[in-house]
């Protein structure tokens, strides 16, 4: 990664994940993100209280709590780090972006630890809780991603026609 002026997208989508959004403003996250390139931060907060600080580590960080479309802010991204809701993984992968998400452990029957598990597992991004994300940063520096190719959702709809009889 040969550019040294990236930018990393945050979104923790609807939900309120107060410690996402805490630990990627820490000196510690900042830094390790500074050390890899990136010089700028856009943090999706949700429900989450925005960190106060403008920049941290030579890392500048906007923030915002919702918009229509995130799709912007991961058309532009160099990394997305994302809480692990199905909808904001499959649109990050759609775009070709390099994903890591943040599980949140502090929900019950987590059943978004199962996606972030295997979407890692076949290589399409990492996965970790926020204690341990500095260490997959450090991860992420040497890691290639495999290629993400969407289905084609026509073919269930074909599928279901033939069941129902009507095709």
């Amino acid at each position: 990664m040969s550019n040294k002026n990236k930018t990393v997208f945050v979104t923790v989508g609807t939900t309120q994940f107060d410690q996402l959004v805490l630990k990627v403003a820490t000196e510690e996250i900042c830094q390790k993100l500074n050390d890899l390139g990136f010089k700028r931060m856009i943090i999706q907060a949700g429900h989450s209280k925005p960190p106060s600080k403008k920049a941290v580590a030579g890392v500048e960080i906007s923030t915002f709590d919702f918009k229509d479309s995130i799709l912007e802010y991961l058309q532009k991204a160099h990394l997305v780090i994302s809480h692990a809701g199905a909808g904001t993984t499959m649109e990050t992968l759609n775009e070709g972006k390099p994903l890591i998400t943040v599980v949140n452990e502090k929900l019950m029957n987590n059943h978004q630890i199962e996606l972030a598990e295997q979407m890692s597992k076949d290589g399409y991004s990492l996965f970790c809780t926020c204690s341990g994300l500095r260490e997959t940063l450090n991860r992420f520096d040497k890691m290639v991603f495999e290629t993400y190719i969407p289905g084609d959702p026509t073919k269930f709809g074909i599928f279901m026609d033939k069941v129902v009889g009507f095709s």
